[in-house]
């Protein structure tokens, strides 16, 4: 599991580059500035960290542009990685749950 994925979603604009993305797909940068309030150099900065834990990458699109679309792919791991955390609290929780019934 990559600790690059979480701290790249650890960041709200991340997130809600990402959201946008999912929502209205391939978008350039400006796009993506225009849609969340956030300066071009800014959301190229963001896109940078998202592109180098693997949540995004670039495509050409008409002229001199790129296009920026959401990886799904390290998002499932992540959820696997979190589900299978839960799944170990939830039995330590279980165990401790009985224990204390037993006292």
């Amino acid at each position: 599991m990559s600790a690059g994925v979480f701290a790249a979603l650890a960041d709200p604009n991340r997130r809600g580059i990402l959201r946008s993305l999912a929502e209205h797909g391939p978008s350039t940068a400006t796009d993506l500035g225009l849609r969340l309030g956030i300066t071009r150099q800014g959301v190229a900065k963001h896109l940078g960290l998202l592109a180098d834990a693997g949540l995004v990458a670039s495509d050409a699109g008409e002229g001199r542009r790129v296009l920026y679309r959401h990886r799904t792919e390290p998002m499932k791991v992540a959820q696997s990685y979190l589900a299978a955390l839960a799944a170990d609290w939830d039995a330590s929780l279980d165990r401790l749950g009985s224990y204390l019934s037993e006292t």
